[in-house]
Order: structure tokens, then C-alpha cells, then sequence
């Protein structure tokens, strides 16, 4: 048997912040080397963050990642251990995404990106450049301030492997992995035996199906360890990164994270037996011809064992059942996360929203209800991140802290409804049930007054006083007057976001939380200023 034990993670990193982002990578690897991890896995683009967008293109955002993976290398960090690391990287004129691989102090190698992503919310194209010499690793001249600090002037770079005494490791980036002809298929034609994704990749309802079933189709046909890392929360942008970092074995799932999670850091440790690889691809007649005529790639020897020996005390990890959400949870869970993440981040003291007791406003009412159980709930198994954002945030004294969801929703959301002559006594009543039920600070406002005041105004200008299309009023009085109150309540739910804390005795402001649905948008059936207009949407 070769025994191998591989750690991967879910980081929750943010864009541009380079200290946070340090200190997150290196408790990642401080927990793996705890666990016994020979090799850790981060995800894509780690060390700056996913969502940097155009800060790629400032020479400032690659040369503040030289400096974190500097202060990496020069600790005791990568000690025995593998670390594939995620950072933009400049080769003579081009920009590439890569994969640092770095072991006892030193850049094995970089393993820059073959294939971006380039569709749907993803724009890599307009910051990176493709690799396109896959026939051959070059020599990369390592920037001379890092190099002197290292004691290292160079390191292969391009699309191959790490070939130790007793295994072969390679890299595939996220999207290489779901092209006609992923890498791993050579790959592993040519003896790799693990695979490393390092992604950025963001929920979409029932999307983890789809990666799960792609990493084990890479490995039950041809054999394989498979570590998958993401990123988990929101990075500064409107996407939220799902985890669910794992490890897949012969097309068998052995360890699995989080999927929705408020941690910053989850590390995931698998044992596995790279002997169970071999003797699967010994196995497969059409794998040992294949690999009798394959393509080969090139590879950086490295003379090192990282994989230990039969031990009856090490228990290999067992395949386990998948978790899957269901889609009601997905709904309520990624919504939720991402508030979390967006509400610490801000410095804003809550959420204020206009709670008409319709179902899109009520929907978002009930996903911050979420937020606050989940808040609780990650308390409660003892996060001392969360809790000591809940403790700020909710303006806790005096050693408490947030034990039970609807108090902390009393603390940080304000719902208000505000209603008119033409409201009618069921909404209003439903969106009192929903506030009573999360938590929240609920106020009811009736609007009549200042509609009516604006209108007097218009008559007083105009000499004409609009009216409802039922009194008589034409299409275009009907639509002016249901703007008038949509309006208002904009105007009024940005007034009460930023004096309502000051009337509380409360530090900060409450962003405005918006309700307007993604039809609506599409079609163009919506009031432009309206619930369309809030700090989140």
C-alpha cells in the first residue's frame, strides 16, 4: 500500500484584501500539516481573490501576490508539505492565471491556466491569456526580489506534472476540467495519479450535481485521486462561491465540505491508497494500450517519498454518501451566506426592508430570517469569527452574544410596511405574521398623508389634480399616481435606514434591501426608482 493523506479547502477570500487572504491560506495549511496532509490544495486565484476584475490589470495586484507567496516560502509553511497556491503571474507580456507549486521552501513549478472561463458571469479572457505550449515546461524568470529572497532564479513553467520517487502529482484548473479533451485524460495516461482543481466557482441551483458527476467520470474509467478547492462566500461582487471542496477516488467520493457555509476556513483531510489507483488501471486493458502509445507531457522530477507505507493503525477514508441540498435549502442557504458576508464586510449595522406582504419582498425577508438562524446556529458550534461579527454588528455589551435567531433579527433588520388607501388588510396582516416570525423590527407606515401632499403640490403648479383610472382618471393619471407611491416608499425606506439607528442609540447605518424580481427586470415591467432602487437587490 501507498498511503497518501491529502488535505483541500474552502476558503472564504476576499478581492484585493491581501492580509485576510494570507492569514486565511496559511491556517489552511497549519491545519493540514496538523491533520498529516503531505499535499494542500487552495482555490483558484487564492492569494488576490476571484472577483478582482479589472484590478488584474494593475501591476500592483500581481506584485502584492509575489509578496504574500514570499512571506509563505520564507516561513515553515510548505515543510514537507505540497501546496498548490492560486495568483496571477506575469511572463514577459502576458498575463496568466496560474497555479503555484511550492514544497520545502521552494517553487516546484507554475502551472499556468490552458483554458479560461469565458461565458455567463465569467470574463477571464478580458484579464488572462491562455497557456498554448503544451508540448514543452520553459524556464520563468522569478521577479528579482523574490528570487534573491529565495535563493531561487528560475522554475519551470507550463502544462506538465510533478513526477516524485513514489507518485505523480498534477494540476487542473477549474474550467479545463469540463472541455471536450480535459488534461486529466493525458494526464493520466502518462502515470499522474493525482489530480488538483484549484476553483472559483459560483452557486447556481443544482449546479453541485454537475461538478460532483464530472470529477468522478475523470476518475472511474481511468483511476485517480481527485481534490477539488473553491472558494466559499461573497468576495466583494454579486456571486456567491459555494465550496464544497472534496476528494473523489476511483470515481468514489471519500470526503466532502460545506456546500453553504458561514466559516472562513474549512480544511478537508482524506486517506487514500494510491496502489487502489494502479491496480484499477491494471485492470482496464483499453487504459494499459493507450498508455503503451500516449502523447508525452513534460514533468519536474522532484527526489522526494511523500507516500507512507502499509500502517494498520491508519484507516483509509471510506466512499460516503453525497450531500446534496434540496433546492428549497439552496434558495434559502446562498442568499443568506452572501448577506452574512456583504452585511460583516460593510460596516452597515443591518438590513431595512420595505415589506409590502407580497411574495418578493416576503421572500427576502425569509431569506435574512435564514441568515440570522444560520448566524446562531455557526455561534453555537462555536466560530469565534462569526461571533465576534454578530457581537458588532448586534451591538452586544457586556460578554453577550447572540443565542437565539429572532432576538438577533430584532437587532439587525428593520421591516416596514407602508401602506395606502389602496392596501389592503390581508397584506398588511401577512407581512406582521412574517415579522413576528423572524424577528424583525417591524413598523407599520401609512404613506397617505405625504402622497396627498405631493399632489396638492402638483394641482397648486399645474391647476390639475390627477385621479385612479376606477375615478374616472385616464392610463397615463393611473400610472403617475402608483409611481408617486412607489416613490415614496423608496425615499422613505432610505430615510428610515439612516436615521433609524441614530433614534435607537445605534452606531452605523442599515443598508436597504430591495425586492424588485429578475422577470420583472427582464420585461421591463417595473417602477425605476422604486423597490428596483436599494443598497442590495
Amino acid at each position: 500500500m501507498r498511503l497518501l493523506k491529502v488535505a483541500t479547502c474552502n476558503l472564504n477570500q476576499w478581492a484585493m484584501d491581501f492580509d485576510c487572504n494570507l492569514k486565511h491560506i496559511k491556517e489552511s495549511i497549519s491545519r493540514a500539516k496538523e491533520a498529516g496532509a503531505v499535499i494542500r490544495l487552495g482555490p483558484e486565484l487564492e492569494i488576490t481573490g476571484y472577483g478582482c476584475e479589472d484590478h488584474f490589470l494593475e501591476l500592483d495586484t500581481v506584485n502584492h501576490a509575489w509578496e504574500c507567496l514570499k512571506e509563505i516560502l520564507l516561513g515553515d509553511w510548505t515543510d514537507g508539505i505540497l501546496c498548490s497556491i492560486g495568483m496571477p503571474i506575469i511572463k514577459g507580456s502576458e498575463r496568466y492565471n496560474c497555479q503555484v507549486f511550492c514544497f520545502n521552501r521552494k517553487i516546484v513549478m507554475i502551472r499556468p491556466k490552458m483554458w479560461l472561463a469565458n461565458d455567463g458571469n465569467y470574463r477571464e479572457l478580458r484579464w488572462f491569456t491562455t497557456w498554448k505550449q503544451e508540448d514543452q515546461l520553459v524556464e520563468f524568470q522569478i521577479p528579482p526580489e523574490i528570487s534573491e529572497a529565495l535563493s531561487q532564479k528560475s522554475v519551470p513553467f507550463g502544462y506538465g506534472y510533478i513526477q516524485f520517487l513514489d507518485t505523480a502529482v498534477a494540476a487542473e484548473i477549474c474550467e479545463e476540467l469540463f472541455t471536450p479533451i480535459p488534461p486529466h485524460a493525458e494526464l493520466a495516461l502518462n502515470g499522474v495519479e493525482v489530480f488538483l482543481n484549484a476553483s472559483g466557482s459560483h452557486h447556481q441551483l443544482r449546479k453541485l450535481d454537475l461538478r460532483l458527476r464530472a470529477f468522478i467520470g475523470a476518475t472511474h474509467t481511468r483511476g485517480g485521486v481527485y481534490m477539488y478547492s473553491n472558494h466559499q462566500g461573497c468576495d466583494g461582487g454579486r456571486l456567491y462561491y459555494d465550496g464544497c471542496c472534496c476528494v473523489v477516488v476511483n470515481g468514489e467520493v471519500v470526503a466532502q465540505g460545506s456546500q453553504f457555509s458561514l466559516k472562513d476556513i474549512e480544511v478537508v483531510v482524506a486517506q487514500v491508497d494510491l496502489d487502489a489507483v494502479a491496480s484499477l488501471r491494471g485492470s482496464i486493458s483499453s487504459f494499459q494500450e493507450q498508455a503503451s502509445c500516449k502523447n508525452r507531457v513534460s514533468s519536474v522530477t522532484v527526489p522526494y517519498n511523500i507516500c507512507r507505507p502499509f500502517d494498520l493503525k491508519m484507516l483509509l477514508s471510506s466512499p460516503q454518501k453525497i450531500m446534496y441540498h434540496s433546492p428549497e435549502e439552496e434558495i434559502a442557504f446562498g442568499p443568506g451566506c452572501w448577506l452574512w458576508d456583504y452585511l460583516r464586510r460593510s460596516g452597515a449595522s443591518g438590513f431595512l426592508l420595505p415589506l409590502s406582504g407580497g411574495a418578493d419582498s416576503s421572500s427576502v425577508a425569509a431569506i435574512v430570517g435564514c441568515m440570522c438562524q444560520l448566524v446562531v446556529k455557526e455561534i453555537a458550534n462555536g466560530d469565534e469569527q462569526v461571533k465576534a461579527d454578530a457581537i458588532r454588528i448586534g451591538n452586544y455589551t457586556d460578554g453577550q452574544f447572540p443565542t437565539d435567531s429572532k432576538e438577533f433579527a430584532k437587532r439587525i433588520f428593520y421591516t416596514v410596511y407602508m401602506g395606502s388607501e389602496n392596501s389592503s388588510e390581508a397584506t398588511k396582516m401577512r407581512a406582521k405574521v412574517l415579522a413576528d416570525e423572524i424577528g424583525s423590527w417591524h413598523l407599520d407606515v401609512c404613506i397617505d398623508g405625504v402622497v396627498s401632499s405631493l399632489l396638492s403640490l402638483f394641482q397648486t403648479l399645474t391647476g390639475k389634480r390627477p385621479h385612479y383610472k376606477v375615478d374616472g382618471g385616464s392610463n397615463v393619471e393611473n400610472l403617475g399616481l402608483q409611481n408617486i407611491q412607489a416613490r415614496i416608499r423608496m425615499v422613505l425606506a432610505f430615510m428610515l435606514a439612516s436615521l433609524l439607528p441614530w433614534v435607537h442609540n445605534k452606531k452605523g447605518f442599515y443598508l436597504v434591501l430591495g425586492s424588485s424580481n429578475v422577470d420583472e427586470a427582464l420585461r421591463g415591467y417595473l417602477t425605476k426608482y422604486d423597490c428596483s432602487a436599494a443598497d442590495i437587490n
